[in-house]
Formats: structure tokens, sequence, C-alpha cells
């Protein structure tokens, strides 16, 4: 599925509305938003005209119509006259000189949000191996980390979740956890929650799973399934979770989340079986965000599902197990394509959502495959200000030729980090 389309040169002048043409031109040497695109206005084929090529790649099958018939030379001629730059060319050209600067914008943040998060990683690391022999240290990490993440959040009305990179194998504890951090608080801040809550559900998100340092590495790690008594021992994590909590001197809301995260509003959680009512409100908050990242993160990367799957299962099958607020929230937050979700434009494009704007989740950014762009320098659309585009379907990595996969590198996990320069510099 998703092999290259079959493409024919076609002489500029029997270009018209409605092919799609492919420009074997460095991306930065025409002022068209891709290399790869179906032509829809006149002021496109008068743009393609003055780009000085004799003939251009069309995609048939991927086309509205056929090429123009032949014509004769002189009206041909005259087609190709010395270029004159409309206003209207102007304008395309001063567009793609911003769309560049966003590209650059969104590269910058992408990078200082990996660097963010492989140092937060890197101190949970500290926190946990240094839980029992300094616990009023690592508390204190703890909190200096959470504040660092809320003082970033709170900084700007929308908040741009990445996708990060896949992240060093045998530490996705800290990466679980630093994820729930991320998407608990995003959550917490869209449903207006006061600052002190917001950062206690920072806390206990951070916490919530500590139990498992009591837990075999053989159990929590397994990729395949559990025993009923090794998931009788792995439930246990919440009991060992409470305990350590204590020693620690922890909030009640931080030890709420510890005990209370696997609960469901229908009653069908663990370990009290507790419903809605009988809940704490920061634990049924987490429950989604914790719930969502383990589908998509499980121990065994084949068993994932993908960001798409993960939100429209918990939707369809889970509902009922959740706070209803709660949960449609953080779907429109993170949008009905999460980062991470393969997707199909509807020019055919094929790309990647990487980054999401809670304020509008429809119009993420998306890495689009480009054969004719180096995979170093991919083609980041941030569809907020490509209002033509839209998505129109969600595929399963599986599903791509082997060249879109490669060029694409669809994350084994999911791995998510905010930051709000990239929105604040736009503004």
């Amino acid at each position: 599925m998703c092999a290259a389309p079959i493409t024919v040169d076609v002489p500029v002048e029997r270009l018209c509305v409605g092919l799609y043409v492919h420009l074997d031109l460095p991306w930065l040497d025409h002022s068209f938003a891709r290399n790869s695109f179906k032509i829809r206005t006149e002021d496109d084929l008068r743009a393609l005209r003055k780009l000085g090529l004799k003939t251009i790649r069309v995609s048939p099958s991927r086309s509205d119509c056929r090429p123009l018939p032949p014509q004769p030379v002189t009206e041909a001629a005259e087609l190709t006259e010395a270029p004159v730059i409309t206003a209207e060319e102007q304008q395309k050209i001063a567009e793609k000189r911003a769309r560049i600067e966003r590209l650059i914008r969104e590269r910058e943040a992408i990078a200082s949000c990996e660097k963010q998060i492989v140092k937060a990683a890197s101190t949970l690391k500290d926190i946990t191996r240094n839980l029992f022999s300094r616990p009023k240290e690592t508390v204190e990490q703890a909190d200096a980390l959470i504040q660092q993440m809320l003082d970033s959040l709170l900084t700007d009305k929308d908040i741009a979740i990445h996708l990060m990179n896949d992240k060093i194998a045998g530490e996705e504890t800290y990466y679980h956890s630093l994820n729930i951090s991320v998407l608990t608080m995003m959550l917490g801040k869209e449903l207006k929650l006061p600052v002190d809550d917001i950062k206690m559900l920072g806390m206990g998100s951070l916490f919530h799973d500590i139990g498992k340092v009591e837990i075999p590495d053989r159990i929590v790690n397994k990729t395949f399934e559990l025993t009923r008594a090794e998931q009788s021992l792995l439930q246990q994590h919440v009991m060992y979770g409470q305990q350590i909590g204590q020693k620690l001197g922890l909030a009640k809301g931080v030890m709420d989340i510890i005990t209370q995260h696997h609960e469901y509003a229908d009653g069908s959680g663990y370990p009290q079986f507790l419903r809605a009512d009988k809940i704490a409100p920061l634990a049924r908050i987490v429950a989604i965000t914790n719930t969502y990242d383990n589908l998509c993160n499980r121990a065994n990367p084949a068993d994932s599902m993908t960001p798409y799957e993960a939100m429209s299962y918990m939707f369809a099958h889970m509902r009922k197990q959740f706070d209803a607020p709660a949960l449609n929230l953080f779907i429109r937050c993170m949008g009905i394509y999460p980062p991470g979700t393969v997707v199909q434009l509807n020019d055919g494009t094929l790309g990647m959502v990487i980054g999401v704007n809670s304020g509008k989740p429809l119009r993420p950014s998306v890495l689009i495959y480009d054969a004719s762009v180096p995979k170093t320098e991919a083609i980041i659309l941030d569809l907020e200000h490509d209002p033509a585009v839209e998505i129109v379907a969600s595929l399963k990595p599986r599903q791509l030729a082997p060249e879109v996969y490669d060029y694409l590198s669809p994350r084994k996990r999911m791995t998510y980090f905010f930051d709000t320069e990239k929105r604040n510099a736009n503004r």
C-alpha cells in the first residue's frame, strides 16, 4: 500500500488547474508550500510557468483531469515570455518566507523540548534512585521539576504538545511518568483548575507508579501476557506506592492519585472498586491520561495502539469508566489525530502528526513525506496556517510503503512534552 504514484513529464504550456504536479526543485527555490501538490488556481499556473522549467512531472492518478492538448508554437511562446511578478505572486513569496520562519521555529521548539525531556527524565531517575536514602531531597527535586513544568505551562494561553523521538530502552518507566505529568497538567489547565491543583496533578502523576520499585522488573517489563498471579502482584504497586508516599510525607492530593489512579467511575477498577463519587477528583483526571498512555505504550510495542486508535477506543468502549467532561475535554485537547498518528491529507500526501495546539486541536503540525526533500530537512506543515490542507484519514504504520515508513519513522513508543515558545513567537 501507499506505493509511489507513476508520473509523466508534461510541458509547462500544457498544465492546467486540476493536475497534481511534482517539482524537482529544492523546496526553498519556489513559492509553493510543498514540492508536490494539485494546481488549484490560475495564479498557481502562472507561478509554475515562471519557474523556468520546460516540463513538470504530473501524477495522472492523483489529477482531476488530463493535460491540455498540444498548442501552436506561437501561443506556447507567449506563455513562456519574460516573467513579470504580480502582486499575488509577491504575496505568495512573502507567505513562503513566513512559512520557512515558522518551520525554523518549529524545529527549534522540538529540539528544545528534546533537551528538556531528557534532562527531566534524568532528574526523575535520580529521584527514584534516592527515594529511600534521601527522601526529603527527592521530594524537593520532584517539586522543583513540576514547578518548572508548571511555569512553562502557564506562560501562554495555548499549549503545544510535541511528539518526541524514541527514548532509551529500559527507561520507559521514567518517560511514562513524565508523559502522564505533561498530559495531566495540560488537561488540568484546560479544565481551568486552580494552579495549586494543577501542581498537585503534576506531583501525583510523577509519583503515581512509584510502588513499582517494589515489583520485580521481570513482571513490570514483561512483554507478553501476565499470569493471574503476576497480574495480582503487579496490582500491588498501588499499595506499595501508598506506603512509600506516606514515608515521603506526600500531600493528600498526591496520595489520592497514587492510590486511586486505577479506579474507574463504573466500579471496574482496582484496588477498591470505587465508583465515581467516591474517587478523588484529581485521581479521576489521572485515570484518563494513564489509561491513554498505557494503551499507546504497552510493554511490547507490537501490542500498542496508535494514538488515534487509543483515543477512539477510550471513547467508544471505555467512556463509562471515566469522568465524562474530563474525557471529552482530553479528546478535544489532543485532537482527533493526536501526536504520533500517521495521516493522509486531502491531496493524498502522507505524514505524521508531531504536534498539537490544545487551542486548535483540529489543526495540528504534520511532518510530511516528500521524496524530493531530504529526511533531515523534512517539511513540517502547521495546519493552523494552511487552511486548504486537511487530514482525511488515519493509517497504521504498517500500511506505509517501506520508503515512507523510513522517512516518517513512526515512533515505537509515544513520548510527549510541551512547549509554548512557538506560539508566543507567532503572536
